[in-house]
């Protein structure tokens, strides 16, 4: 693939996976949170091949697929499941509104490009205008799990920055090595059974799963 076509595609992946991520912070429903997580691990999933195609580090189409396969269509499938059995179709509170998440977004990001922008410099890979971005992800994705007051939307936020860290290795040198990243996959799919198992048993014994509700049992 020409050099060219190859940097315009990752460009549009990255910076639609940042747009994803501040879209997230401004949807009130479960169901649309999880789309947002869905489509940008698929944003994930095509930059990871297009690396792949143009510098020849093949084992990145084995991570593609198991990218797609996990993060586009198995998780989402599986937390929307939970989420009909909870009845969490409705993403409620936030503790701050949105014309603020936005705002410290936008802070966010610009944080991140400061603290990268030497590192960026040293990099030799053409993926290395990304690392700015990967990082904004990150934090976006910390901020939200800082911020909602659900635990599915907390898990989303976790699953979100784990793109974000994704991208920023891919951004540093085109990946890990392949044991290194299926085991991450396995741990990040671990996490998310145990999220979705633990929220049900929370629902059934508080009937909630609002953190901030469960924090009060704690007063």
């Amino acid at each position: 693939m020409d050099a060219a076509i190859s940097g315009n595609l990752i460009d549009l992946c990255v910076v639609a996976m940042l747009l994803l991520s501040m879209l997230a912070m401004t949807t009130t429903r479960i169901a649309q949170l999880l789309n947002a997580f869905a489509v940008q691990s698929l944003f994930l999933t095509f930059l990871a091949l297009v690396v792949a195609d143009s510098t020849g580090h093949t084992e990145l189409f084995i991570l593609g697929g198991i990218t797609f396969a996990v993060k586009v269509i198995g998780i989402p499938w599986a937390m929307r499941r939970i989420s009909v059995r909870l009845h969490a179709g409705r993403e409620v509170d936030s503790t701050m509104g949105i014309p603020g998440s936005l705002l410290i977004c936008t802070i966010l990001i610009i944080v991140a490009y400061l603290v990268t922008e030497p590192l960026m410099a040293t990099l030799e890979t053409i993926t290395r205008n990304c690392l700015a971005m990967s990082m904004s992800v990150i934090l976006i994705g910390l901020f939200m799990m800082v911020t909602r007051r659900k635990a599915m939307a907390e898990a989303v936020g976790l699953l979100m920055m784990e793109n974000g860290l994704f991208l920023g290795v891919i951004s540093i040198s085109y990946g890990m090595p392949l044991v290194v990243e299926i085991g991450i996959f396995f741990d990040v799919l671990m996490v998310s059974a145990i999220i979705g198992i633990f929220a049900l048993r929370i629902s059934k014994a508080f009937d909630s799963i609002d953190t901030s509700v469960l924090r009060r049992l704690k007063e």
